[in-house]
């Protein structure tokens, strides 16, 4: 299969940005991926060949909905749980409503123990710009109103610094940190990655990222009215698990594999 009709798995609107890199990221042989996905997170973690990711290159384009995602979370009860803190009862599969999806996500060992990598990615400056306010639905909106201020208050009493994750600003990024919180409840610990990829100039005229300086920069500028710069890059116990969350780079082209 060509580098071509790889992309095209994708679909038109997704063979640039942040989305064909993540595939890249993820497309090879075991060992290939699992050394990838472990550069991201050293010294905090390691992905081995026996571990799971989503999506797994263009053999299976899927993200991760983590209530969802049996090879990630094999207990179904923990699953319902994660399902259950976000979206108001009933469920329905015609339902519109959706927990978040990952653009990777993977098991690994931190500190000896399983628990699971997450990755938000992007790729230019337009990619920050669109994840501001929820889109969920009406009926939705205070289950997850809910769910990120009880994060917000569990997240202050366990690092000592204020948190205003929220769903009407920043909700991507609060999302990702919530669910990262979440998890850790559930006894998982966990590494969340903010993944610049470097020097996308296919976005012109969007601004890309042109070193880890400049994504870094940006990243902690956008997350400043969430929580502390403190935050980043550093280990802390929540629910007397590892939360590591880390701001980390890649240079990949959109169009052709990782070496």
């Amino acid at each position: 299969m060509t580098n071509t009709s790889k992309l095209q798995k994708l679909g038109s609107k997704a063979q640039r940005g942040s989305k064909p890199r993540c595939h890249w990221l993820t497309h090879g042989t075991r060992e290939q991926v699992a050394k990838r996905l472990t550069e991201l997170i050293e010294p905090y973690g390691k992905v081995s060949v026996n571990d799971h990711w989503m999506p797994e290159g263009f053999c299976d384009t899927q993200e991760a909905q983590l209530d969802k995602a049996c090879k990630l979370l094999p207990k179904q009860e923990e699953r319902d749980k994660l399902r259950g803190w976000w979206l108001e009862a009933p469920y329905n599969a015609d339902s519109r409503r959706r927990t978040p999806n990952w653009d990777i996500a993977s098991t690994c060992k931190i500190s000896g123990k399983d628990g699971l990598l997450l990755v938000e990615a992007k790729a230019h400056t337009g990619e920050l710009k669109v994840e501001d306010e929820t889109k969920a639905s009406q009926e939705n909106l205070q289950q997850i109103a809910a769910a990120i201020k009880e994060a917000n208050i569990a997240l202050y009493g366990q690092t000592g610094l204020s948190w205003a994750l929220s769903h009407e600003s920043r909700y991507q990024m609060s999302n990702r940190f919530a669910w990262s919180w979440k998890l850790a409840e559930l006894g998982y610990p966990v590494i969340l990655v903010y993944l610049g990829f470097l020097k996308a100039e296919e976005m012109w005229p969007n601004d890309f990222f042109s070193d880890h300086a400049n994504w870094a920069s940006l990243i902690k500028k956008h997350s400043r009215s969430l929580f502390s710069e403190k935050i980043w890059n550093n280990k802390w116990k929540v629910h007397g698990q590892l939360f590591v969350p880390l701001i980390r780079s890649h240079e990949i082209p959109h169009d052709a594999p990782v070496e």
